[in-house]
């Protein structure tokens, strides 16, 4: 019974390893039409393949074996299968197994699936360790940035307030000027007053009183002068006004 499943199993191993992958097989399918050749087909010594138009390809061909559409996918898995884009200019693949009119040699083409996930395995772990090598520098790095921001702002804040303080005294100064012209502005306002009241004082109404007494009389009665009475008038308001805009303006 044991050897029977031996031999079964030996069996599958042989099938397997004489049966190419799907992917390969379609792949080169594709490439071995005649009828697709503008847009993909194999370079002139059929040691590669060529997809003259991608966007076409993925359009057009690949939907029809591979259920998708992603050229970027495509190439993904040409990679885990060996290949290598060998121009720059075009899309040219290469497999030292995949040749024109030898499709018994894609048994012999593994998937590298192992290989791809130990390889990324490792770049992570060299990504890690050049993260932790570069952490000390990068976080001096940093603190110097913050050391220097701190700086640069305790630099600001005391230029501003030198400035504010420079510009206190200055304002002190201008108003200790100005106190000083308003003070000589209310002495000057005081003498023009005093001699208002001077001018419009007693003996102002003295000498108005020695005019009426120089008019003319009538039966006992003093007569008025035409125009003695609107001049008294008249100077009796411009006094008042005067009077007034003096008091507003010394206030």
């Amino acid at each position: 019974m044991m050897e029977g499943d031996h031999c079964e199993k030996g069996l599958l191993e042989y099938m397997r390893k004489s049966t190419p992958p799907p992917f390969l097989l379609k792949t080169y399918m594709l490439v071995e039409d005649r009828a697709t050749d503008g847009v993909i087909s194999w370079n002139s010594d059929g040691t590669a393949f060529v997809v003259w138009q991608p966007a076409e390809f993925s359009r057009d061909l690949l939907p029809t074996l591979f259920k998708h559409s992603n050229f970027s996918s495509f190439v993904r898995q040409l990679n885990t299968y060996g290949f290598r884009k060998v121009a720059t200019s075009r899309w040219e693949f290469c497999n030292d197994m995949f040749r024109r009119g030898e499709r018994e040699l894609l048994c012999k083409i593994r998937r590298r699936k192992a290989w791809a996930n130990k390889h990324h395995q490792q770049q992570q772990q060299q990504q890690q360790k050049q993260t932790v090598i570069a952490g000390p520098a990068d976080q001096n790095e940093g603190q110097d940035l913050d050391e220097d921001q701190r700086s640069s702002s305790s630099t600001s804040s005391s230029s501003v307030y030198s400035n504010l303080v420079d510009e206190n005294k200055r304002l002190k100064k201008e108003n200790g000027v100005l106190c000083s012209e308003l003070t000589i502005m209310k002495n000057k306002c005081k003498e023009l007053l005093d001699l208002v009241a001077l001018h419009a004082g007693p003996e102002k109404e003295e000498e108005e009183e020695e005019g009426d007494q120089r008019r003319p009389m009538l039966f006992g009665v003093r007569l008025d002068v035409q125009g003695d009475r609107e001049r008294k008038r008249k100077r009796a308001e411009i006094s008042e006004t005067a009077t007034i805009l003096l008091s507003q303006s010394c206030k």
